[in-house]
């Protein structure tokens, strides 16, 4: 059986969602890049998350600007990864306009 599994290290927490395991053997062939590019965000996301939460913990100045720093890299890679499935998937391109038009309707109610 042929799995991926993508693990942040130990001391990032047990609550990390890229910890969700793929069952490659389960997944059309065509379906594997578009699941390894989500689990490529879901990662980003949770390093975000992480580093944004240890710069609210510190009070060092510089240590602050660094994490912040970092998250804002990864944040860019979400782009990345985001731009790569949206060239690959275009049903996901169609969902993310109706999210973002069904939001802009919501906005203006």
């Amino acid at each position: 059986m042929l799995r991926l599994v993508v693990v942040p290290q130990e001391t990032l927490g047990d609550n990390m969602l890229s910890k969700i395991p793929i069952d490659l053997d389960r997944m059309k062939k065509e379906d594997i890049d578009k699941e390894i590019l989500r689990k490529g965000i879901i990662a980003e996301l949770d390093a975000i998350d992480l580093y944004e939460q240890m710069a609210s913990m510190t009070e060092n100045p510089e240590i602050k600007r660094v994490l912040l720093d970092i998250a804002r890299e990864e944040k860019a890679h979400v782009g990345e990864f985001q731009a790569l499935l949206m060239k690959i998937d275009p049903e996901q391109v169609e969902e993310m306009e109706k999210g973002r038009k069904e939001v802009e309707e919501m906005s203006q109610n």
